[in-house]
């Protein structure tokens, strides 16, 4: 069903500033599918199930006749189904869609004569299972207690997210995605989907990610899972909706965040001026623009994302396994099971979230496998978050690729 009503936003709004200076952006609404029906549950991968789910999505373009024409884009650890245009407001998310939400967080990416042409192209993009902006997650209300999952929610794999998104392309009749995009874990799950229903893609790019979880990434993240469990408000996870553990949520966001832009691009971005005083901080004053500017995006990212659903997220990196989510035994039979799909995949040379390391390593099982696949290294300074960041770096290759084999 389509969310009806929710408007345009208000004229005052930098929201609205912001749309009306970008014409390319048009304004979209959230829709939303239920993954389960009375005595159909949703299972999943590591045991237990959901009994009422749904999930969140957008779609750009129009579907041809013989719905070839379509390309799923996986979102990667944060972002949302809002991938492109604008959109003021999302049924049952409320504050949490701030004005950052509101414009697609790959907007420069997926439009008319675009990289992801919406004039030839179907895009979906779906908010993972868990999220917090309308699929369902930790934050959403149990129908067992009325109130929200918080700790009862359970585990999740990529797996899940994989069979929740092609139940969504069942409902839209789609038999074969034209290719599946994917960036950071968005990434894994492009690889998931390719080596867990093989005959439902054609062409998959992976851009800056991995096939496996490296001992730094372990680190980082743990890092972050403990931040958010010693915050006095965590509450084991049943926290209180109106006293969340921001604290420890921005302190997970500071340690995930300084992977994800490079040092150089990182102090570019900071601000001219120290702020000396915080609120968050009652002896140390700040002393220089990284810390401000630190800070500040931990305190932006607080307001939009749910303590919860961060976590469900890294355990499902944690125990990442691709060749066991794939029903494989070894993860060159899973590369094994990608040998007929055509393959663009992507490093970034600053990138210290995932290294080109770990790209040749997935080009290495491809190589093995027989797959058709050509590696593009991008030369940036901006580190991992190049691919949001930087669309004029990938455009040629994304277009080259996607409408030559279309």
């Amino acid at each position: 069903m389509r969310v009806e009503g929710l408007g345009l936003p208000r004229r005052d709004t930098p929201a609205w500033r912001g749309a009306q200076e970008n014409h390319a952006l048009e304004t979209v609404q959230t829709q939303f599918l239920p993954l389960t029906q009375p005595g159909q549950p949703f299972r999943l991968f590591r045991g237990g199930s959901l009994s009422d789910a749904r999930l969140a999505y957008e779609t750009y373009g129009k579907l041809n006749a013989h719905k070839s024409n379509a390309i799923l884009v996986f979102h990667a650890l944060s972002a949302s189904q809002h991938a492109a245009g604008f959109n003021p407001a999302v049924d049952s998310v409320g504050s949490r869609w701030t004005d950052e939400c509101q414009t697609g967080w790959w907007d420069g990416f997926i439009g008319p004569g675009r990289a992801i042409d919406t004039k030839r192209f179907f895009v979906i993009c779906a908010n993972w299972l868990g999220g917090c902006y309308g699929s369902t997650g930790p934050s959403s209300v149990n129908p067992v207690t009325s109130k929200p999952y918080g700790s009862a929610f359970p585990r999740l794999a990529l797996a899940d997210q994989v069979n929740a998104q092609v139940q969504l392309l069942d409902a839209l009749g789609i038999d074969q995605l034209h290719a599946a995009v994917g960036a950071s874990l968005g990434g894994i799950l492009t690889l998931t989907l390719a080596m867990r229903f093989p005959e439902r893609v054609r062409i998959v790019l992976p851009v800056a990610t991995g096939a496996r979880v490296t001992p730094l990434q372990r680190i980082h993240n743990f890092e972050q899972i403990y931040a958010i469990e010693s915050d006095p408000d965590f509450n084991r996870g049943d926290y209180d909706p109106a006293r969340p553990p921001n604290r420890g949520l921005a302190i997970a966001r500071m340690i995930g965040h300084k992977t994800y832009v490079s040092l150089s691009a990182m102090q570019e971005r900071a601000r001219d001026e120290i702020v000396t005083h915080s609120d968050d901080l009652s002896w140390y004053p700040l002393s220089s623009t990284l810390e401000s500017y630190m800070l500040h995006q931990a305190q932006k990212f607080v307001r939009r994302f749910d303590a919860n659903t961060y976590l469900r997220i890294l355990d499902a990196w944690q125990r990442l396994d691709l060749a066991a989510e794939a029903g494989c035994e070894s993860i060159e039979e899973a590369f094994m099971k990608c040998r007929n799909h055509k393959f663009l995949v992507f490093s970034i040379d600053s990138d210290v979230c995932y290294y080109p390391e770990e790209q040749a390593e997935i080009m290495e099982y491809l190589k093995k496998a027989g797959a058709d696949a050509t590696r593009i290294t991008v030369h940036t300074e901006k580190g991992h978050d190049s691919f949001l960041l930087e669309p004029a770096l990938f455009r040629p290759y994304f277009r080259a690729l996607l409408m030559d084999n279309l």
